[in-house]
């Protein structure tokens, strides 16, 4: 036995919080974007530039000499978001990289070209 009737779901929002929550909403989507483009990227010290082409994961080429992706490796791309191996086969790609202490690429940053403007040492220097 229902005594109570229930009251619509528009009388629970108003106008006003409608609004409040959309300019809400809006805010935050918008926020990590201007962000991204407002905030260089800080890439470790003991990262190295180099060119890598991803010829069959975890198998790379990266400066002409054959190499190999670390378990658990990560390559992010232009917007910093992880990019899969997969997808960039083919591709000659100008990145700055660390390794584990295995040897393996660990760590691969796709850069753009303001980032491969900036100078930065790489393994034969």
């Amino acid at each position: 036995m229902n005594r109570c009737s229930p009251a619509p779901i528009g009388a629970f929002f108003t106008a006003r919080a409608r609004r409040a929550g959309l300019l809400l909403t809006l805010a935050l989507a918008a926020s990590p974007f201007a962000q991204a483009e407002a905030l260089p990227r800080a890439f470790p010290d003991t990262a190295l530039r180099g060119k890598m082409t991803v010829t069959q994961p975890p198998e790379i080429v990266l400066d002409g000499q054959p190499a190999r992706l670390s378990p658990g490796s990560r390559i992010r791309n232009v917007n910093n978001t992880l990019a899969l191996s997969g997808t960039l086969v083919g591709q000659e790609l100008t990145v700055n990289y660390t390794r584990d202490s295995y040897g393996l690429v660990h760590e691969v940053w796709i850069l753009s070209p303001n980032e491969i403007a900036q100078k930065r040492r790489t393994a034969a220097n």
